[in-house]
């Protein structure tokens, strides 16, 4: 046995078997070499089931895994044996094929790697024919045998059998090469073989979830569902998807919030709610929007948006200790990034002012905005007060929003949810809380004056005939519930997407695991 240890090479300088060179021999595989290898898979499929074989079979005699090995044998020595008798699968990202002795990397979902030696001495000559006949790269393989270490310290398998457990029947991307950002986002499987920081942002993204939910469960919120199918689109200003429902003959819309809903359940007494949900919006995608994205809400009765604002830097500030132990996240090129300490609070209208070098106030007519947008290019659709100072605000200062900070106080004609501001007339209170040059949340004083709300339904109706779509509707169901008396409260909501950006430096499409693509 000593000798064939060896002989092995390591996984990591495995080079492929002769009939799987054409796999890594290229950074890319022209489609017909994918066909015609598909065609030698399919074939080698069929050998299996004729020889009485599975190639796919339901259950294997698995006892142990291969991140528990390595927990288990990582600092065994080199050239040992365990006489531990295992039972293991996974997938075959590696592959040499000798005289006698056969090598393999078997890689498990999270990355983790073991190699498996098949001999002539352990299998027998047919066995080890047929390994070098049927096995490919990808293929899942089961491996029974002993654990040991090579001559050079590799923990590995020295196999006493073998089983295909599923029969790959196209080959995988050149494991050596990195995918083009194309196969990464329309092939996520492949990305996730063959790229251990796409593994590790699944785990990021799981990590945080649990976060959020644990900082909520610790302030005594409760979670709940609402409904993704609306007879009426509300709670945020933006287009919708719609559809129709056979079943009640009636348009429905894909929610672009749950916020509605939300402030129903506080009218019900559920009054430290929230939801993590999937919204739509049908906008433009680029590297901060997708179509389709998670949002987390949340709403506090008897809070405003101070206390919201303290909420939203804890949850953020406690996912960054569950992902990297401590408030200082390290970014996917290797940079450091602080979230810690008490974040900074700016006014829009004051930074707005100061950027744009001239006073500007809740009182500035429409007309001096829409001079001072037409001298510095900014488009505005919809030309309100409001629509003119937030592009403004964006033009001058948003990008330049690098450590976390709160921009607070807002127009009141673009915020209709909103309580008007406490002391100064003409804003409401509201946050948006940027991050490296985005926006991460926002935060409100709910309105909850039930004839208030009202108004400004009507007023969102107005906008919409002029021909703003992404103005609300005037929601019946929703003041009902509102006349009903609504608990003041805060709000918050926040984009899990953009979460995982702030604490990785990736774009939207790295952070979503499948995202929409055209």
């Amino acid at each position: 046995m000593t000798s064939e240890r060896d002989a092995q090479p390591t996984a990591s300088t495995d080079a492929p078997a002769a009939d799987s060179a054409p796999e890594t021999s290229a950074p890319e595989t022209s489609a017909e070499e994918i066909a015609e290898q598909k065609a030698v898979r399919l074939a080698k499929r069929e050998r299996l089931i004729a020889e009485g074989d599975e190639a796919y079979p339901v259950s294997l005699p698995i006892t142990t895994t291969i991140p528990e090995l390595r927990a288990r044998f990582g600092d065994i020595e080199a050239d040992a044996s365990t006489g531990e008798q295992v039972g293991v699968a996974g997938r075959v990202v590696h592959l040499r094929n000798t005289g006698k002795l056969c090598f393999a990397a078997l890689q498990s979902g999270d990355g983790s790697r073991i190699q498996a030696m098949i001999s002539l001495a352990e299998v027998g000559e047919e066995s080890l024919q047929r390994w070098k006949e049927l096995v490919d790269l990808g293929d899942h393989l089961f491996v029974a045998g002993e654990v040991i270490s090579s001559r050079r310290g590799e923990l590995s398998i020295m196999a006493t059998g073998w089983r295909i457990a599923s029969k790959a029947i196209l080959p995988l991307p050149n494991l050596h090469s990195e995918l083009s950002e194309e196969t990464r986002v329309r092939q996520r499987y492949l990305d996730l073989i063959s790229r251990e920081q796409a593994r590790q942002v699944v785990q990021t993204r799981a990590t945080v979830m649990k976060s959020l939910r644990s900082t909520f469960d610790a302030r005594g919120y409760t979670e709940v569902e609402t409904p993704m199918l609306q007879t009426i689109h509300g709670g945020a200003s933006a287009r919708p998807f719609s559809t129709h429902s056979n079943a009640f003959d009636t348009e429905l819309f894909l929610r672009i919030a749950p916020e509605l809903y939300l402030k129903r359940a506080a009218v019900g007494g559920i009054d430290h709610v929230f939801e993590i949900n999937r919204n739509f919006r049908n906008e433009g995608a680029d590297s901060t929007h997708s179509p389709e994205f998670a949002m987390l809400e949340a709403y506090q009765a008897y809070g405003d948006y101070e206390s919201i604002a303290e909420l939203t830097q804890t949850l953020i500030q406690d996912a960054a200790r569950a992902v990297f132990g401590s408030t200082t996240v390290i970014l996917h090129d290797g940079t450091e990034f602080d979230l810690g300490g008490e974040w900074r609070r700016i006014r829009m209208y004051e930074s707005l002012s100061e950027n744009a070098g001239v006073e500007i106030t809740p009182q500035t007519s429409v007309d001096e905005l829409a001079k001072l947008a037409a001298k510095l290019d900014v488009e505005v659709k919809t030309p309100t007060h409001g629509k003119y100072v937030e592009e403004l605000w964006e033009h001058f200062a948003g990008d330049d929003l690098v450590q976390p900070t709160f921009v607070m106080d807002f127009p009141l004609d673009t915020s209709p949810l909103v309580r008007e501001h406490r002391d100064t007339p003409g804003v409401v209170e509201k946050w948006d809380l940027y991050t490296r040059g985005f926006e991460l949340a926002t935060g409100y004083s709910e309105l909850v004056d039930p004839v208030i709300q009202r108004e400004r339904f009507v007023e969102q109706a107005k906008q919409a005939a002029r021909g703003d779509d992404e103005a609300m509707r005037l929601d019946e169901e929703f003041l009902r519930a509102m006349e009903h008396g609504m608990p003041p409260m805060g709000g918050m909501g926040m984009g899990i997407d953009r979460l995982l950006m702030a604490l990785t430096g990736l774009g939207i499409r790295e952070t979503i695991l499948f995202p929409l693509v055209k």
